[in-house]
């Protein structure tokens, strides 16, 4: 009996327990919509409870996983604005959205929502990475209309934390090509305080996607923005090692404003200079002001060149540009004042070579008798004569002179004036003579006879030629052997001038105008060695690879 009965026992136990598992789920069925509605009232209640669960014994000074694991805290930049660049103090500014996203297992939740969105009040009360920018000169945090930031955290503990920034990062740059440069501008980023050993950075996109750079968010004037790299690096210090993470910025310089500003001024200068050349070497004052002007034409761009420059120790590209154009602008100037100083040099010399060729005169047909000789009397038997003996007859007392010869009288004709030279004096000129009166008249009127001299031939008023002599018998008759004798003397005096009067005048000293053979040689070589420097200046910068050279500077 007792066996037939525990069968029967062990199969309404089995039943019984079938009917009460189908009484709780029809009665969890019946419930669980209410309770449903009732969470979805009690929201706002449970999200507070779970806010105030999360920061229950929370410690904002210690980093996730103290004492254990490194931190790791992941990073992506968003920027928004780029620019200005300044050369002067070697920085650079920007906007941007600086993002970092760690787990925090403290902050671990379980909810009916998947991320909490929080404002900025969250932030001061949970830890947060003490990152810093290294080479930031000045870094700001935006606070209008309340802080620019963005704080939330998912339900396994992952936080993500965004701020706005303008940060103004320092840029070494080596201006050694300037204008025709370029650089590498970097944003290095690390932990203060936190060494590799306890916290590490990485990029959350990887390196070639975690820096975004919109094209119009450039707002560069200058450079152009020609993209981005990005790497990271360990900084060993006496307080341990830090991984910092950078970012270059890759930066080429635009060349229109030099050029029109600097390069076609200068060009412009040193052709104005050598339009010089061209100008007649009398003309001093035209080609000084010429000289002048260009060298304080070239000195003013030089200096309003240096106003966009930092003080640099050393030379830049247009630098080196803007000496050459100053040498030659110099040199045009130097060019003048030795073409001046050897045309005055060529003009001494010339001078004073024809003043050497000039012929010397005889001392007694230079020399200029300054009074008339005293009036020698000589009185006879038959009449007193007055002798006079003046070398010079004025022409119009000559014509109203006349010979007498008895009862008639004989005019004079004109005598050709001539500088005054001195009579040679016959030895019986004092003796008494009856016919002396007229001796003196017959030797002024062949003299008068005589054809007068060029302009450039001394006259020799004492030289009486033979025909004025010989075709007047009567004279001839009168005189005798007194006319003879005058005659001879003159003939000598005027022999001993005739070389003088043959000799052609002394030629003038050469003019100095025409061109200088240094200003010709000028013409040629100031323009081709300009045209040869400006062909290889530009060559050798615009096809060198100035971007290569910034990097490895960095």
């Amino acid at each position: 009996m007792v066996s037939a009965k525990e069968p029967a026992i062990a199969m309404s136990a089995g039943l019984s327990v079938a009917l009460v598992h189908c009484l709780c789920l029809a009665t969890c069925l019946t419930v669980l919509p209410g309770q449903l509605r009732k969470e979805e009232r009690l929201w706002p209640e449970n999200f507070t409870r779970i806010l105030d669960r999360l920061l229950d014994g929370y410690d904002n000074r210690l980093r996730p996983g103290f004492g254990g694991s490194v931190t790791e805290v992941k990073t992506d930049i968003y920027v928004t604005s780029f620019g200005p660049v300044s050369d002067v103090e070697m920085e650079y500014t920007m906007d941007v959205f600086f993002r970092q996203t760690w787990v925090d297992k403290r902050l671990r939740y379980d909810g009916p929502i998947e991320i909490l969105r929080l404002n900025n009040l969250m932030v001061t009360k949970v830890w947060t990475p003490d990152t810093f920018f290294r080479n930031g000169k000045k870094s700001v945090s935006h606070n209008m209309t309340a802080p620019n930031k963005l704080f939330r955290i998912m339900r396994n503990g992952t936080i993500l934390y965004t701020m706005r920034l303008t940060i103004s990062a320092e840029c070494p740059m080596r201006l050694v090509d300037f204008p025709m440069d370029g650089h590498a501008c970097p944003l290095k980023f690390g932990s203060y305080a936190y060494p590799k050993s306890e916290m590490i950075y990485t990029w959350t996109k990887g390196p070639k996607n975690s820096v975004e750079v919109p094209e119009e968010s450039s707002s560069l004037v200058q450079y152009d923005l020609l993209g981005h790299t990005v790497s990271n690096e360990t900084v060993k210090s006496i307080t341990g090692e830090y991984i910092v993470m950078t970012v270059y910025f890759h930066l080429r310089r635009k060349m229109g404003y030099f050029m029109i500003q600097t390069y076609i001024p200068c060009i412009m200068t040193v052709i104005l200079s050598q339009v010089s050349f061209w100008i007649n070497k009398e003309s001093v004052p035209a080609r000084t002001v010429f000289g002048i002007t260009t060298v304080l034409t070239m000195t003013t761009l030089s200096i309003s060149a240096r106003h966009s420059l930092p003080k640099v120790s050393y030379a830049t590209a247009m630098d080196w540009f803007i000496a050459v154009c100053f040498a030659f602008v110099f040199s045009a100037l130097i060019e003048f004042a030795a073409v001046n100083y050897f045309t005055n040099i060529q003009t001494e010399k010339a001078k004073r070579k024809a003043a050497k060729s000039i012929p010397e005169f005889p001392a007694t047909l230079m020399q200029r008798e300054n009074c008339a000789e005293e009036a020698v009397t000589n009185t006879d038997s038959n009449s007193n004569v007055r002798k006079r003996t003046n070398t010079t007859v004025q022409p119009e007392a000559a014509n109203m002179k006349r010979i007498d010869t008895g009862n008639s009288s004989v005019p004079l004709p004109p005598v050709t004036q001539g500088p005054p030279e001195v009579m040679p004096r016959s030895p019986s000129a004092s003796s008494p003579n009856p016919f002396s009166r007229i001796s003196i008249s017959e030797t002024l009127a062949s003299a008068r006879a005589t054809p007068s001299a060029p302009p450039s031939t001394p006259v020799l008023t004492g030289y009486i030629p033979q025909q004025a002599t010989a075709g007047s018998p009567a004279i001839h008759h009168l005189l005798g052997s007194r006319l003879e004798q005058i005659q001879t003397t003159a003939n000598t005096l005027g022999s001993s001038a005739k070389p003088s009067a043959v000799n052609p005048p002394p030629a003038p000293p050469p003019s100095s105008s025409g061109t200088s053979k240094i200003d010709k040689y000028a013409r040629i070589l100031f323009p081709v060695t300009f045209g040869a420097f400006n062909m290889v200046y530009w060559v050798v910068y615009l096809s060198k690879d100035t971007m290569e050279k910034s990097e490895s500077l960095m």
